[in-house]
């Protein structure tokens, strides 16, 4: 019997771990179904087996009771914007002409210096020109001519 409490204790403690690193709710179901498992050791004396059946059913168990309030609260979540997300819409400046064929191109966009693409495949913007931001893709910009 203490072969198994120690069993179930390993196991309740590496599913708590699990849970802590990952932060994303994939084990504490099991650690709960562990946790059961090893109380019935403690309190019941039921055998391996039956032990084992208490882990799954009440893992399972668990899980089917939560997981409605889990799928609700993800869909109901609003995503977090980034700082690149806040820059979409803005305005910038051209301070070297935006060549798609030569690979040329830079704005400065609220004091910052980005390197720029058109967002129209061909299209070359002149220098002092006004132009939108369409996307950021890591430190180079998409751009429109403003209209």
């Amino acid at each position: 019997m203490e072969a198994e409490l120690f069993i179930w204790a390993v196991v309740f403690a590496l599913f708590v771990i699990a849970e802590v690193t990952t932060v994303q709710l994939v084990s504490i179901w099991f650690a709960v179904g562990a946790l059961c498992a090893l109380l019935s050791a403690f309190f019941f004396d039921v055998g391996f087996l039956a032990q084992f059946a208490i882990f799954t059913l009440s893992s399972g168990i668990f899980l089917a009771l939560t997981f409605p309030f889990l799928r609700k609260w993800r869909k109901n979540r609003v995503p977090v914007s980034t700082n690149a997300d806040l820059d979409v819409g803005e305005s910038a400046v051209v301070i070297e002409e935006i060549n798609e064929n030569t690979g040329s191109g830079r704005v400065t966009l609220k004091g910052v210096d980005w390197s720029a693409v058109p967002a129209v495949s061909g299209s070359v913007i002149p220098k002092g020109s006004i132009v939108t931001v369409k996307k950021v893709q890591g430190a180079k910009l998409t751009v429109i001519l403003k209209q």
